[in-house]
């Protein structure tokens, strides 16, 4: 710009001078060529003058009557009387008079002569030596006619050539006029001079005004300072450039976007995506994002408050830096004002407030009330109820840029998406947590939490050689119950009956429920004729147990009861439940309404069971006698088949067993790995000969996870067959797996690696859940099927489908509901937003594919 401007400079004074110059030139030329053509004129005007004085000077003498030669000689004495001087006469004589007086010696008359002699025609003339002529016809009168008796009045008979030597006049006229111009020639240099100086000066101001304004341009908001107002500039054209940079400021201000803000806005748009590492430390996150904010424009705090259903969680403010006391109780009462009016949080009297700072090394500059503005930004669902209220704090002219507000309004939603969905997934995860270990229907806990605590148990036993007894609790004729009255009456004696079962054992007894009308009590430190009395106990308070039916009917049941000891009966928790169960059963072949506690023979019994299923499993590994089974996966939508699961059946001469009879004994055999082998394997080669391209399920055992070999193996099957490992999804279960997570972890890591899918089996059931879904990239989640049996007449099993169903579509994973048994149930789960259903109304297991 300096540049510029200097060469605009030099060029208005290279023009000024030259303007002057021309000026000055055009001046003296237009002077001189007025004064020369006045001195023409006086001079030919002279001439005419001293020709018509001569022609009558002339006239008198002739009328005079001097003869010939006293004409010449006046003739003669008129010349030399202008001798001298720039004057001259010269005297013509026409025909007519030669012809009368014969010719004189004279001049051959030139063009202007002629025409006066012959015409008549007065000559006027100034020649190119500057010589003023004058020509002037002597025409005669009646009294000529008495001398010149050949003429007749009107003709020519001579002319008079007046002429006037200019040249040295015109000389001396212009050098005079010079001489006079050269006196005053710096005058029009020094107005040049210093119209220059104005202009300068004005260009200068101007200049520097536009680059002042320049310089503070760094972002598209800066262009405001271009289109601020100013005096007159001096000159009406810089004004309109002015004007005209304004008006293109503005346009560029609701047009242009930084490139910081537009970086920005990508960065933003990433922040959308919610990971497990957000959900655990979103308040470094909000920070983070509060940091990142002040890249592009300044703010000095956001906020965040959500209510989910209801529970009012604390109201967070994050500061930029260090707040004054002053700054914090402006801003709680502006935020208190803001829920106020809003009717989600009209009626929250007491909130806990946590303030945050992002950059504990920062202390905020006092920001006036008025300066200081609060922008926000609420959220109401119905479906979950979710209500929240973002905002941020900004200096009150950040609003005056569009843009920048359209960029806060980003900030915002960011703001209520993440923090949102983080405060729904805790209060869900929370309830999730819950529900994963309770029972929703009587809130004991649930047969997955049991096995953990039994196992617990053992161990705890284990260390201080203590026993404890195991109870297992089933229900007499209850279907009789549910089939008399309906599953409502049947439901409510469940919920009496485990209040019951709960307040009739001590405050150090697990208890919980199984299944169905199944229950289990583990009894610490309990054993013998204490843990039998403890069994005959419940036996008699079943009997008062009651559920009264709309209809006053009194639904009653009564119970048998198994108990097995540890140690004394068996030393692992498989076993010694399998005991208790069948002493269970036991109770119910006697006669129901009793405790049954084993004897030798029981237990003799027992273990030869066990022993015949161990030699079943070995055989079919052997023989590779165990079949795969395909149970169909269907899409909710579409209800298109999409997915085939891999069930395990083994095939004897006493019939078909389900991979629940075998599954845990062989892993407690160590042989599990084995059959999965053959199950894969002969999957795979009836599912390439089928044609079948959807995805399938394959159930993975925690045991064989350990196994070096087996992830390797797997991936020999897979290739060989030709199938793409991308089809297959490989579903884990919670069983013994959580111990080792580090393990697990590698497990995973390669199984991703290599291309295949990973889905979580039984989510729900257990605390497990959670842990997997934040440490490994699951691709889909089966919901445990107790929830989904219940999901239309059970408004707990509901909004637990829903929950998960929502946890999974926030965290990019599909979810699968398993038993789903009919209609009903399907157009539940895919109202709650469920991806896929799998169960018996969907298909059943085959050992082929033909749907």
């Amino acid at each position: 710009m300096a540049t510029a401007t200097r060469s605009l400079k030099s060029f208005i004074l290279t023009a000024s001078v030259l303007t002057s110059m021309l000026f000055f030139g055009g001046s003296y030329w237009l002077f001189t060529h007025i004064h020369q053509t006045s001195l023409r004129k006086a001079a030919v005007e002279q001439s005419g003058v001293l020709a018509r004085m001569t022609f009558q000077a002339m006239s008198q003498v002739m009328f005079a009557g001097w003869n010939r030669q006293q004409l010449q000689d006046f003739a003669a004495a008129t010349r030399n009387s202008l001798a001298g001087t720039r004057s001259s006469i010269t005297l013509y004589r026409s025909t007519t008079v030669s012809s009368r007086f014969g010719a004189i010696d004279q001049p051959e008359g030139d063009a202007l002569v002629q025409a006066a002699l012959t015409q008549g025609k007065i000559g006027q003339a100034v020649t190119r030596d500057d010589v003023a002529r004058y020509v002037f016809p002597l025409k005669a009168e009646a009294r000529c006619l008495q001398c010149h008796q050949n003429a007749k009045p009107g003709d020519v008979l001579g002319a008079i050539d007046v002429r006037q030597d200019m040249a040295s006049a015109i000389a001396t006229s212009r050098h005079e006029f010079l001489m006079a111009v050269l006196w005053l020639a710096p005058l029009p240099f020094l107005a040049a001079f210093l119209v220059v100086l104005r202009i300068n000066a004005s260009i200068g101001r101007s200049i520097g005004i536009l680059k002042s304004r320049v310089e503070q341009i760094t972002r598209v908001d800066d262009l405001r300072f271009l289109n601020a107002e100013q005096g007159s500039l001096g000159f009406r054209e810089f004004d309109e450039v002015f004007d005209q940079i304004r008006l293109v400021a503005h346009r560029l201000r609701t047009l242009a976007v930084d490139k910081d803000l537009l970086e920005f806005e990508i960065r933003l748009m990433e922040k959308f995506i919610i990971t497990s590492e957000v959900v655990k430390d979103w308040h470094e996150y909000v920070k983070e994002l509060l940091l990142e904010i002040n890249r592009v424009m300044e703010s000095y705090a956001l906020f965040c408050i959500f209510k989910v259903e209801d529970e009012l969680f604390n109201l967070d403010i994050f500061w930029l830096g260090k707040p004054s006391d002053d700054q914090r109780q402006e801003m709680e009462a502006r935020i208190r004002g803001t829920l106020l009016a809003n009717p989600y949080f009209r009626e929250v009297t007491e909130i806990v407030i946590n303030h945050t700072i992002a950059d504990p090394s920062r202390t905020l500059q006092p920001v006036s009330a008025t300066d200081m503005d609060l922008q926000t930004k609420s959220l109401l669902v119905e479906t979950p109820k979710i209500g929240g209220i973002v905002g941020i704090g900004v200096q009150a002219d950040e609003l005056a840029d569009s843009t920048r507000a359209l960029v806060m309004d980003s900030v915002l939603s960011t703001l209520l998406n993440v923090v949102g969905s983080v405060k729904a997934i805790h209060k869900y995860t929370k309830d999730l947590e819950y529900y994963a270990t309770r029972d929703p229907l009587t809130n004991l806990y649930n047969q997955r939490v049991f096995w953990e605590l039994l196992e617990y148990e053992i161990g705890r036993a284990t260390r201080h050689q203590q026993r404890f007894a195991l109870l297992v609790i089933d229900l007499d004729n209850f279907k009789s119950v549910n089939d008399t009255y309906g599953h409502h009456v049947g439901d409510q004696f469940l919920q009496e009956f485990a209040a019951t079962l709960r307040h009739a054992l001590r405050l150090e007894d697990v208890v919980a429920r199984y299944g169905g009308d199944e229950f289990v009590a583990i009894l610490p430190e309990l054993a013998g004729d204490e843990a039998y009395a403890a069994a005959e106990r419940l036996v008699a308070i079943a009997s008062e147990v009651l559920a009264i039916a709309p209809n006053g009917g009194r639904a009653k049941a009564s119970v048998s009861v198994g108990m097995a000891i540890y140690p004394d009966h068996a030393d692992n928790k498989k076993d010694l439940f399998l005991l208790a169960d069948n002493m269970m059963y036991k109770a119910k072949a006697e006669g129901k309404n009793r405790a049954v506690q084993p004897n030798d023979a029981d237990i003799a019994e027992a273990f030869r069971r066990i022993g015949e299923k161990s030699q079943m499993v070995l055989h079919a590994i052997e023989q590779k006698s165990v079949q795969p089974y395909f149970q169909p996966i269907m899409h909710t939508g579409s209800r298109q088949v999409e997915a085939v699961e891999v069930l395990s059946r083994i095939q004897t001469e006493q019939g078909l067993f389900e991979a629940g009879e075998f599954i845990e004994l062989a892993e407690k055999m160590g042989v599990i790995h084995k059959l999965d082998y053959i199950v894969i394997d002969k999957a795979l080669a009836h599912i390439m000969e089928r044609g079948y391209t959807g995805l399938v399920f394959i159930n993975l055992s925690p045991r064989a996870m350990v196994l070096n070999e087996f992830l390797p193996k797997v991936k020999e099957i897979v290739s060989r067959h030709g199938m793409e490992p991308s089809r297959i999804v490989f579903e884990i279960t919670e069983r013994e797996t959580i111990k080792s997570i580090s393990l697990l972890t590698k497990f995973v890591a390669s199984l991703k690696l290599d291309g295949f899918q990973l889905a979580v089996d039984d989510f729900g059931s257990g605390f497990s859940s959670y842990h997997y879904l934040k440490h490994f990239p699951i691709d889909f989640i089966k919901i445990e099927g107790e929830f989904v049996l219940n999901v239309c007449r059970d408004e707990t099993d509901s909004a637990f489908v829903r929950s998960i169903a929502t946890l999974a579509k926030d965290l990019g994973i599909r979810s699968i509901a398993e038993y789903v048994e009919d209609e009903e149930v399907l157009q539940q789960i895919r109202a709650a937003g469920v991806d896929f259903a799998q169960g018996w109304h969907v298909g059943r297991p085959q050992p082929t594919i033909e749907f």
